[in-house]
């Protein structure tokens, strides 16, 4: 009798064995995130630190300008007279991103840091506003930093917002809410870079505004980055 119940406790475990293998066989598109949760954390660190002391932001940085007062002088050597600033529509929503053609809307968190552990909770949030990003509307360059991850991952805080990001085309809108403002930007775009590469506009002129959304390349995984370009609207 012993022997039999061994017998069976041994058939039970082959069972329930087989039972969880072609359930994840089965399964495999929905919880294939699941294998790859330990692979994303390895890339937080990586993914921010390439950035710290880069020179990211610095071409944007030298070229902003107030273009109320700022007066460059044109060839001739006379002042070119700017009209005054846009008046942008007003917007009741906090401080958010919104990309239509792909379903995404998360909010922006101001980020005081470039330390990889402050930038890493703050992504728990939503997407981030770069340190040293000039303000839309500004003449110069925007650096919104998202995560992104491999396909079917579970929609937890905002590791997935940015993983779609190159299905976007040229001229699809970038909405940003903004100190009660709305913001549009078409996409301009789209490059991949290496891994602590600076990223650069080919748009940048001086006065215009680009917005720039990075995230790791392919999605979920630490071996380039996607840079997506959008240039704001001006009527």
């Amino acid at each position: 009798m012993q022997k039999i119940n061994q017998k069976q406790k041994q058939l039970i475990k082959i069972f329930v064995s087989l039972f969880i293998v072609s359930s994840i066989i089965i399964n495999w598109n929905n919880v294939s995130w699941l294998f790859n949760y330990r692979v994303m954390n390895s890339l937080v660190y990586s993914f921010f630190n390439p950035y710290e002391n880069s020179e990211l932001l610095v071409s944007a940085n030298n070229m902003v300008i107030n273009t109320n007062t700022v007066k460059p002088e044109t060839t001739l050597g006379e002042p070119m007279i700017y009209k005054e600033s846009k008046v942008y529509p007003y917007s009741a929503k906090n401080n958010s991103i919104e990309i239509p053609s792909i379903n995404i809307s998360a909010p922006i968190v101001m980020s005081q840091s470039t330390d990889a552990k402050v930038l890493t909770k703050n992504l728990d949030s939503g997407v981030v506003y770069y340190p040293n990003s000039v303000l839309p509307g500004e003449s110069g360059q925007i650096v919104v930093l998202g995560h992104s991850a491999p396909p079917n991952w579970p929609k937890i805080k905002y590791d997935w917002v940015f993983s779609e990001i190159n299905n976007l085309n040229m001229g699809d809108q970038i909405i940003i809410h903004f100190g009660n403002k709305k913001y549009i930007y078409n996409v301009v775009e789209k490059n991949i870079i290496q891994v602590g590469q600076d990223v650069e506009s080919n748009k940048l002129d001086g006065q215009n505004n680009i917005l720039t959304l990075i995230s790791c390349w392919p999605p979920g995984k630490n071996y380039q980055r996607i840079a997506v370009q959008a240039e704001l609207l001006i009527d």
